[in-house]
């Protein structure tokens, strides 16, 4: 998959082993338990529907989970899709959750929920509005309040600057909403961003790469207004957690006191086995009272 608008550098970055505890505050009183689901790419094939409907089972069978944060990239692919295709995609989606699942779900989209097919530029429902609907969702970016923290998600997928392909940007319009959403959250209210495409991420270093230390990072593979969001996130120390998915790969990178985590993803290697050595999974967290949080990567 081509990822586009080469971001040239990055500085400052401390990069941890994906670990559990995240070792700031006092008060430990468990307030939440959410599992991340990232990635699931659900196609009738490779026995997908039984796996993912085995991995709901596993988040349902752990213990307190109170709902599911979905990352993106929920069917397969609706990039060059005909609607007949895109449709049975997503009835498949519909009747696995509707029978497997009884937790409360939160969508974010992903690239592969996006319909840009080139001959159907002129269809009422091309681009994201499609998966919009299915999702039920007033707007692709929203928040919401849960038992003290604040969950904003993020719409991170957008297309390049030639209209041809996608880069992880909020533009102009979404982040003067993030912007005002932080400004308006209690600076006591810890605060969880959810994204498709990674924030921040090292796991491009790994991926994937022919040349040892001649890395290029991509546009599509990390967000290009990285530098401008963490200065954003720097005025509110609130923010705690930034989760993502996209890669297919597990990682934990920590900046200015700020938890980037890449979850991997249900699906693995698009059903053919582990990612490197990230094997299918989801992210388990527990977030606390007082803005700290455990968090695990679980193999279903």
């Amino acid at each position: 998959m081509e990822r586009r608008s080469v971001i040239k550098s990055l500085a400052g970055l401390a990069v941890l082993p994906a670990l559990h505890i995240n070792p700031i505050g006092t008060d430990k009183r468990p307030v939440l338990r959410v599992a991340h689901l990232t990635d699931v790419h659900l196609k009738n094939k490779w026995d997908a529907p039984a796996r993912f409907a085995r991995c709901l089972h596993h988040v349902q069978r752990q213990p307190n989970v109170d709902l599911i944060l979905n990352g993106g990239d929920i069917v397969f692919d609706m990039n060059k899709e005909n609607l007949d295709t895109i449709n049975g995609q997503w009835k498949l989606w519909h009747a696995t959750i509707k029978s497997e699942c009884s937790l409360p779900m939160h969508y974010v989209l992903g690239n592969h929920d996006i319909w840009w097919n080139e001959n159907d530029k002129g269809q009422a429902l091309y681009g994201k509005q499609f998966s919009i609907d299915q999702l039920q969702l007033a707007s692709p970016w929203y928040s919401f309040i849960k038992n003290g923290w604040k969950f904003i998600l993020l719409d991170s997928v957008h297309l390049d600057i030639d209209n041809t392909w996608y880069i992880g940007n909020l533009g102009d319009v979404q982040f003067a909403w993030l912007e005002n959403e932080l400004n308006a959250t209690p600076a006591d209210m810890p605060v969880c961003v959810l994204s498709h495409i990674p924030l921040l991420t090292a796991t491009l270093m790994v991926d994937d790469q022919t040349a040892v230390n001649k890395w290029e990072v991509l546009g599509g593979d990390m967000h290009t207004d990285i530098s401008k969001i963490m200065a954003l996130f720097y005025k509110h120390p609130n923010v705690k957690l930034c989760l993502s998915g996209h890669i297919h790969l597990r990682d934990k990178v920590v900046y200015n006191n700020v938890t980037y985590l890449c979850n991997g993803a249900v699906s693995g290697a698009w059903w053919e086995g582990n990612k490197r050595e990230t094997a299918p999974g989801y992210g388990l967290i527990d977030f606390f009272a007082d803005g700290s949080f455990d968090e695990q990567y679980v193999n279903y």
